[in-house]
């Protein structure tokens, strides 16, 4: 009974850690992928998306308004005591009408002229059964706000794909941003690591030479700090590179269990490449788009606005069938169903006269948003000149920085380079080269930081330029 549970509980958990482990994907991927897997994957993106659908249902709501409205109605009724009113009896005369048809005349002599009264009967034009049934048209013919919004259907959807666009831009800049930062981190370890393997050797050639007299035991120890402290800088930077990667996972909307390989390789010449490209349009950005199409929808708002003093013209047909019944209806006595249908078809016209200024006061209104938005417009192009030439300073500082770094890790190599031959002739001591390989670890740190800033001081002036 145990092993068969056992064999169970087995059964499962390898069944969901294969489930686990199929869900696990690897991801080989360029800049320009990660760009695409983020457009995919990213919640705001897919909101913007469904935005975009909303506009485009509420846009079909509109002309829905413009298309024939039919309705139907069907009704039913028993009245438990019908309605009545109260009618002459012309079928009865009084005492008096009689005398006085007839020339009686009374004691006096006189002739009767007095009026008798008449008497009156309870009657109702009310059947106890009733059946109703009835459809009706109604065409809208003109009506303001309802043409306005077909005329600012098409700025609508416009509107609509601008903001998936400005989005989109906010995610292209921060995966680049994101995965030059975990390619560069990753280039840095590898020569940390290769530093790691030199000072190692260094240290195993010590110990051969201290154990042969030619070394002293402080040069060993100074080796053993240098190589523990590349060691910690090895361990900083995969921690920094495990986080980078999570960053990046979830700026491209991927489970944190998925992998990811980097296969762009980035140099000083991929970062010099298109920045002499500054031509400029306020147009090349989606925010100025984006804002232009706000500004002509406010303009839409005003148009309606203004013919909403016009009428509201419709046409509408309205048929009618009614069925009534008496209430002995359907005994062999009974009088059948009485049946008969009405129709009526007709023009209808609202005029608008006086509504107490509030049309006049909305249209002020959407006059005073416009001007808000055509600040807000004249405010970003503003921001843009000024992240234009903010980061076109700051790039050209970056690559000026990073032309002078990479000379100095060449340099400070070709330094390590003598200074290990001379060690190794016996010219030099083991202080010399213990400083010219942390020098030229350092020099390596300075020009990796220098192409991290670089890179991304090229993100932001290619975005600044709307050209990302």
């Amino acid at each position: 009974m145990i092993k068969r549970w056992f064999n169970k509980s087995l059964l499962i958990v390898l069944l969901f850690s294969g489930i686990t482990v199929q869900a696990q994907q690897t991801y080989e991927i360029t800049v320009k992928d990660a760009v695409d897997i983020a457009f995919k994957n990213v919640a705001d993106l897919k909101n913007a998306r469904l935005d975009y659908k909303i506009s485009d249902a509420r846009n079909k709501e509109i002309v829905g308004l413009a298309l024939p409205q039919i309705n139907g109605s069907l009704s039913g009724n028993h009245y438990l005591s019908l309605p009545q009113i109260q009618f002459p009896d012309g079928t009865e005369k009084s005492v008096y009408d009689v005398l006085r048809d007839n020339g009686v005349k009374d004691g006096s002599g006189n002739p009767i002229t007095k009026e008798g009264e008449l008497t009156f009967r309870n009657f109702s034009f009310f059947t106890p059964w009733n059946i109703s049934g009835a459809i009706s048209v109604q065409q809208l013919l003109f009506e303001p706000q309802v043409f306005v919004g077909l005329l600012a259907r098409k700025a609508l959807l416009e509107s609509s794909e601008l903001q998936i666009k400005v989005a989109e831009d906010k995610v292209r800049e921060a995966v680049h941003k994101n995965y030059y930062s975990v390619l560069i981190a990753q280039k840095q370890l590898f020569y940390v690591q290769e530093g790691i393997k030199r000072l190692e050797k260094l240290s195993a050639d010590m110990n051969e030479m201290y154990k042969n007299g030619f070394a002293e035991k402080l040069d060993i120890d100074k080796t053993t700090v240098s190589l523990n402290n590349t060691k910690a800088i090895e361990n900083q930077l995969k921690n920094g590179i495990s986080i980078g990667f999570s960053v990046l996972k979830m700026t491209l909307g991927l489970p944190q269990s998925d992998t990811l390989v980097l296969k762009d390789n980035l140099t000083p010449q991929l970062v010099k490449e298109g920045v002499l490209d500054d031509s400029f349009s306020y147009e090349n950005r989606n925010e100025i788009k984006l804002l232009n199409k706000a500004k002509q929808l406010q303009g839409y708002d005003i148009r309606r606005y203004k013919t909403s003093y016009a009428p509201t013209l419709a046409a509408f047909y309205n048929l009618q069938r009614t069925g009534q019944r008496s209430a002995k209806s359907g005994s062999s006595s009974g009088l059948p169903w009485f049946w008969y249908s009405s129709s009526l078809a007709g023009l209808s016209v609202n005029m608008p006269i006086f509504d107490g200024l509030q049309k006049k006061f909305k249209m002020r209104q959407a006059q005073l948003n416009l001007e808000k938005v055509e600040n807000t417009l004249e405010q970003a192009k503003q921001g843009i000149d000024l992240e234009k030439t903010v980061s076109k300073i700051t790039l050209n500082n970056a690559m000026l920085n990073m032309d002078v770094q990479e000379k100095n890790m060449q340099l400070a190599e070709k330094v390590y380079n003598t200074v290990k031959k001379k060690y190794e002739q016996g010219l030099g001591s083991s202080f010399e080269i213990l400083q010219a390989d942390s020098e030229m670890q350092q020099s390596q740190s300075n020009y990796f930081k220098s192409l991290y800033d670089a890179i991304i001081a090229k993100v932001s002036y290619q975005k600044a330029l709307g050209k990302l």
